[in-house]
């Protein structure tokens, strides 16, 4: 029985990150909660976080749905809102 190379490993290994990445990304769970790592950098005008960067990226294709929420919307359309936005390199989605 012939064993597999290292190079056909690693070709598996990198489909099968592709493959899941793909999954997870489809599956976004819309939660405004997790954008509460930018809560600081909204509020006060700080720099964001790594975290709150990446939650923000994370959560991008459900901010048109949050400005739609009276609870949020002024929060998450705000002009330091969108600075951090811009900052983390997720500028906001045209609504």
């Amino acid at each position: 029985m012939k064993t597999p190379s290292s190079s056909s490993y690693v070709v598996f290994c990198v489909m099968l990150v592709l493959l899941l990445g793909t999954q997870v990304s489809t599956a976004i769970t819309c939660n405004p909660l997790e954008l509460s790592a930018c809560a600081g950098a909204i509020t006060s005008s700080t720099t964001p976080t790594a975290l709150c960067c990446n939650k923000l990226k994370e959560q991008r294709p459900c901010l048109c749905q949050y400005v739609k929420d009276p609870n949020l919307q002024k929060l998450v359309n705000s002009p330091n809102a969108r600075n951090v936005a811009v900052t983390c390199g997720s500028p906001f989605p045209t609504c």
